[in-house]
């Protein structure tokens, strides 16, 4: 399974899964159809599945349009989010298992950004291969989404289950977000020599206009606050002790930053 990144409106990435031996392809989160299409015809393959994390326009923009070029495309997407997703025909529940080429993915129910989100984690194949995550605006590189429909308590729940996959797993988040992110994380977590070598890594990768994205879950684990929520440097940061407080205050103070 090849993954191609598709840059989409000011800062998404739809990520287009291409199982080149059979000509066939899928798409995770389409915010618009335009460059899919662009790359499906680049490179000669058909589209099958649609794979979407949550209703949100800006990861389900897109379907209706591919599914008029590709009617064989089955749509997938959390169950909760029935009535939400264009042309959902399958709902996914949290173990529930999904297939493109050679890989076996198992959905993770992820709630927080919404009340229906969803991720779709690729476990390796071989022992020296890396898990591909798809997990739309759950986990950022250097943070989380925001909570429109849920609560702290279910985010830091998600995110322990996100945590908890192996080092050795690529984050195919849908934003580009992770400088500004990064320079939020430096304010509650300055003394982090992990969290400072890799923002200067992301200034220099923005600088020459290059992603940020994907990026490994080893190192979020080191760096991202929104995974260190029991770590005391951030609980003293916050001035609290209690996990899901600590979470809250740090979403807080995101949301404000």
């Amino acid at each position: 399974m090849q993954i191609h990144s598709l840059p989409a409106r000011s800062d998404n990435y739809i990520f287009l899964l291409h199982d080149p031996q059979n000509h066939l392809a899928a798409v995770v989160d389409p915010s618009d159809a335009e460059p899919v299409l662009r790359y499906l015809s680049f490179l000669q393959a058909d589209l099958i599945a649609i794979f979407n994390t949550h209703h949100h326009s800006d990861h389900v923009g897109g379907n209706t349009h591919l599914l008029q070029h590709f009617p064989q495309a089955v749509v997938y997407g959390g169950a909760r989010d029935r009535g939400r997703i264009p042309g959902q025909q399958v709902f996914l529940e949290d173990g529930d298992r999904v297939t493109f080429a050679d890989r076996l993915g198992t959905i993770l129910f992820v709630p927080g950004h919404t009340y229906a989100h969803i991720a779709y984690y690729f476990p390796p194949v071989a022992a020296h291969d890396q898990g591909e995550l798809f997990c739309g605006d759950t986990l950022f590189s250097g943070s989380c989404g925001r909570l429109f429909e849920g609560t702290p308590a279910q985010m830091v729940d998600s995110l322990t289950k996100l945590r908890g996959l192996p080092d050795h797993t690529r984050v195919w988040c849908a934003h580009e977000y992770t400088l500004k992110n990064l320079q939020f994380a430096l304010t509650v977590d300055r003394e982090n020599s992990d969290l400072q070598r890799y923002y200067e890594s992301v200034q220099n990768a923005r600088s020459h206009a290059q992603p940020t994205i994907p990026c490994w879950l080893s190192l979020e684990k080191r760096t991202n606050p929104f995974l260190r929520w029991d770590h005391p440097v951030l609980q003293a940061a916050v001035q609290s002790s209690d996990p899901i407080q600590t979470f809250a205050r740090l979403r807080g103070l995101k949301d404000q930053f």
